[in-house]
């Protein structure tokens, strides 16, 4: 009787493993091309947001003779960031070797070198659904515009030299590892944490916005500011880019959702009502406070509105994408207006008042407006809870920042000097740093 059994469990298993196996292979990963072709799109847009709209957006913004200076810096960051991402970057934000939830070690902070030059990599690699080529280079272009966004807080006043070293350095030991700690998944230090990030509120704007913050303290302030006129050459470049910026966006939030799903789309609809907001907020709060309204002045507010939603799009409802946008627009107008003034520091293009101020505004509200009882789609359950979690997170990427940045400068201060020449500032970074005018009239 024993051995019946034994002989009719093996007659089972000898039908139950092959179709075990078949679950299996059905369970594996398969390429969609729906998913393939929105982030190959969402790619592209984000991509567009650095050249040619941060280009446009920061070069308008600048004196004419200093246009041709500003979009080289975001080309050439492009570039340099670009093959610095394959070489280590990707590998560094993104090796989840020695992770693991709950722990602290080093691999919280940093990731290692398993994917360094992009080793194993094969078209059939997949991230999800789509193509693991395509992730690596959608994450790519995070890390482009994350340092040319820092570029509008020293414009006019850099050395081109030094600000490629620098900004080769900054990726090195500040966005990669600060993406790796909210990105990289359990055992990330800030995941573990807890803190919702949905698209770069902490990783890329406070980062950026911090960072710029630092450098024009470092640099100190242009030759003539305040008392010398320093007005924008090109509003209608600036405007241009902005509206660049707004449509590369939605690349950019509802990109982060890695799928063409729900998603994506409720990212989508937030961005925008949270950007319409706030260039309304920042609009109306110039017009009531200096008497007319500025298309400079609805160009920052659309800015600081698409940072201050970029952490929450994932998780916010529409009416909360309302209340963020609309608190952006007017903080953001007085950060980059009353307090710059107050504080007398030269952030030339207002890198810190919009994406430093916007950044944590939104990390901050995230953790608000990401709670089912206040219309997101979000699992906060407990408001204080996850708003101290925030705070958390923004303080230590303020901190963390801040001192590596300013410790990156001073050595490089020290070594070849950050600023140009009194003469070569006045006669315009075109001519002295590329010996080129943007205008041969």
């Amino acid at each position: 009787m024993t051995l019946r059994k034994f002989a009719g469990l093996g007659a089972l298993l000898s039908f139950v493993t092959p179709g075990l196996a078949m679950a299996e292979e059905a369970a594996a990963p398969v390429l969609n091309s729906g998913d393939t072709a929105w982030m190959l799109t969402a790619t592209i847009l984000v991509l567009f947001m650095t050249i040619p709209g941060l280009a446009l957006f920061y070069g308008g913004m600048v004196r004419s003779k200093n246009i041709l200076s500003v979009m080289m810096q975001c080309f050439a960051i492009t570039g340099l960031i670009s093959i610095l991402w394959v070489i280590y970057g990707y590998s560094i934000a993104f090796d989840t070797t020695g992770m693991e939830q709950g722990v602290v070690n080093f691999n919280s902070f940093v990731g290692g070198l398993n994917k360094a030059f992009l080793a194993g990599l094969t078209p059939a690699s997949l991230t999800g659904l789509f193509p693991e080529a395509v992730f690596i280079t959608f994450q790519m272009t995070f890390a482009i515009i994350t340092p040319a966004l820092i570029v509008g807080a020293f414009a006019e006043r850099m050395k081109f030299s030094a600000m490629l070293i620098f900004m080769g350095v900054w990726f090195t030991l500040v966005y990669a590892p600060i993406a790796h700690m909210v990105w990289s998944g359990n055992g990330g230090l800030m995941w573990d944490w807890g803190v919702l990030d949905f698209a770069g509120g902490t990783v890329v704007h406070i980062n950026a916005g911090i960072a710029g913050l630092v450098a024009c303290l470092v640099l100190g302030k242009r030759k003539g500011f305040p008392t010398t006129p320093m007005a924008p050459h090109n509003l209608g470049y600036t405007l241009m880019g902005a509206a660049m910026l707004w449509v590369g966006w939605f690349g950019f939030n509802a990109g982060s959702a890695i799928a063409a799903n729900g998603t994506a789309g409720m990212a989508m609809l937030v961005t925008q009502i949270a950007t319409a907001a706030a260039a309304l907020g920042w609009m109306f709060a110039e017009w009531i406070t200096h008497g007319k309204p500025s298309a400079l002045g609805i160009a920052s507010g659309v800015v600081a509105g698409l940072v201050a939603i970029t952490p929450a799009a994932g998780t916010v409802g529409p009416m909360g994408a309302l209340v963020i946008g609309l608190a952006a627009g007017v903080v953001c107008f007085f950060c980059a207006t009353t307090l710059k003034r107050k504080m007398g520091y030269d952030d030339s293009l207002d890198a810190f008042g919009v994406h430093g101020i916007g950044g944590i505004l939104g990390a901050i509200l995230t953790g608000v407006f990401a709670a089912p009882a206040l219309g997101g789609f979000g699992t906060v359950t407990d408001i204080g809870a996850q708003v101290w979690i925030q705070l958390k997170g923004v303080g230590f990427t303020v901190i963390y920042t801040a001192i590596v940045t300013f410790i990156i400068l001073k050595v490089l201060d020290a070594v070849m000097g950050l600023r140009v020449s009194e003469e070569e500032e006045a006669v315009g970074l075109d001519l002295a740093q590329h010996n080129e005018r943007g205008y041969n009239l």
